[in-house]
């Protein structure tokens, strides 16, 4: 494993703008493919607690220090909505390529990918595996055209002079490349509490930085690449973000910091948040030669794949390979349909106002499955407050309460066909993705079935046990009229 040339230069640069690194601790390699590709690893064996890197909060890259939203105009930058979303720092991004070795983040930039694996960038064809996942919803490809049409264009055309570097800076494939390098590297680098408002956009040498969520402990806790705090670059937020929303400038990328690649469960270093900097320190003991890895959070391979286009493939408990945090998707409106075919329920306003109800109280719209084959209580919940009689209805709507998630043969038998529906939204059966997972595939059509197999698999599982349990019930409620039968033939006979 030897460093890139281009590794090397960016190792340079960092070090030039006051970063520090260990560099008898820590190199950067390339790794195999299915490893990452190129990431951190240790030089040396390495305790837990050792600092690995340092970078300064005003080395990170956001609306906040960018010179952009202020040379822009910040009312003007507010009246586009580039305060908004993500917008704002892939147009940050855009400029500051332009700007060449002027630009203060030139050798960060330089580093980059420019190019993605991720679905956001496959072609119909390869799209079209995916089908059966949730993954092409979450895309938002036309929507994030949008913003660049609503937002982009109009900023470009507001200020030729500061965009004249050319139109090839500030095009439509720069932009998604750009919200891709957001969406698979950066993190949140929130302000501190009781922190006045910085200007967005304020001179990167005078700006204030952020502290972690956790003030008290100076950690981030959950320090992924866009994980929890993750906007999606086509967000188009109202005119200003809600009290408990997330704040669009915290969106920072880091440095160093993304250089680290992640994998389910192998987290062994951690981003700490301090005043000045953030510290990416080891979090257990790594031997010599082997790869530091941070952390995203133990996405699913349908996550993985869109955000950062690969997948994760582990050894399962049950001895075959997969991601062990795998999710699927269930559709509330699968089980309405449900409840109607099977129920007798037309489209209603009855039916209708108990929908309603529920999303007003805050019901999900979505349920997940995962390897723990837990029935979603949310699921269980809005199945019975379908099922209610309208007298039992209206008494848990004057209560505000929905019903119990209590799962009795009625309601197993509504999620049993609903999860049949969902298994039926994939073109192909589980066996036959084991066997293409056999023979030759394209990088994507791989990821793709890899995601599809693995959804199909909990499916599958969660469908077995909601019949065993459906079996169980029979046969305890065939055993309770025998021994009503018995019973009442043993008081006939007594009468005799």
């Amino acid at each position: 494993m030897t460093d890139r040339p281009d590794s090397e230069a960016f190792i340079q640069w960092f070090l030039n703008h006051n970063g520090t690194m260990d560099r008898e601790a820590m190199g950067i390699a390339d790794f195999p493919a299915a490893e990452g590709g190129r990431g951190a690893v240790a030089l040396k064996d390495l305790p837990e607690g050792h600092v690995l890197f340092t970078i300064p909060r005003a080395l990170t890259l956001s609306t906040r220090t960018s010179r952009l939203p202020e040379l822009f105009g910040l009312e003007e930058w507010k009246r586009l909505k580039l305060h908004q979303g993500w917008a704002g720092l892939m147009l940050c991004m855009m400029w500051e390529a332009a700007q060449g070795k002027e630009s203060r983040w030139a050798g960060y930039l330089d580093i980059l990918p420019a190019a993605f694996d991720t679905p956001m960038f496959w072609n119909e064809e390869d799209l079209s595996e995916l089908a059966g996942t949730s993954i092409v919803g979450k895309l938002g490809k036309e929507d994030a055209e949008r913003d660049y049409d609503s937002k982009i264009k109009p900023a470009i055309a507001k200020r030729p002079e500061l965009f004249a570097q050319g139109e090839v800076y500030y095009s439509l494939e720069r932009y998604h490349t750009m919200g891709s390098r957001i969406l698979s590297r950066s993190f949140t680098v929130e302000k501190r509490d009781g922190e006045e408002e910085e200007e967005d956009g304020a001179n990167a040498d005078n700006a204030k930085h952020a502290e972690s969520e956790n003030d008290s402990m100076d950690v981030d806790e959950t320090p992924s690449k866009a994980n929890d705090l993750e906007q999606e670059e086509n967000e188009d937020e109202d005119e200003d973000n809600d009290e408990g929303e997330d704040d669009a400038s915290d969106i920072a990328m880091v440095p160093m910091a993304d250089m680290l690649n992640a994998r389910f469960g192998t987290e062994n270093a951690k981003l700490f948040h301090e005043k000045e900097v953030l510290k990416m320190t080891t979090t257990k003991p790594i031997r010599k030669g082997e790869q530091i890895w941070n952390t995203y959070g133990d996405l699913p391979n349908a996550e993985l794949l869109r955000r950062y286009g690969h997948v994760d493939l582990l050894k399962l408990p049950d001895g075959r390979e997969g991601n062990p945090g795998d999710v699927v998707e269930l559709g509330a409106d699968i089980v309405v349909d449900v409840v109607k075919e099977t129920n007798g329920r037309s489209t209603s306003d009855a039916l209708a106002e108990r929908i309603d109800w529920w999303l007003e109280e805050g019901g999900d719209d979505v349920f997940e499955f995962d390897w723990d084959l837990d029935l979603p209580p949310a699921a269980l919940s809005l199945v019975r407050l379908l099922l209610l009689p309208d007298n039992d209805w209206k008494k848990a709507q004057s209560k505000g309460k929905p019903p119990k998630p209590k799962a009795d043969s009625d309601i197993l038998l509504v999620l049993e066909k609903a999860i049949e529906k969902r298994q039926a939204q994939y073109p192909t059966a589980i066996q036959d993705d084991e066997t293409r997972l056999q023979g030759e595939l394209s990088l994507n059509a791989r990821h793709a079935t890899v995601v599809r197999l693995g959804e199909k698999r909990i499916l599958q599982a969660v469908l077995n046990k909601i019949r065993s349990a459906l079996e169980k019930d029979k046969a305890q409620g065939s055993a309770a009229k025998r021994k009503a039968k018995a019973q009442d033939d043993g008081k006939k006979r007594s009468k005799r």
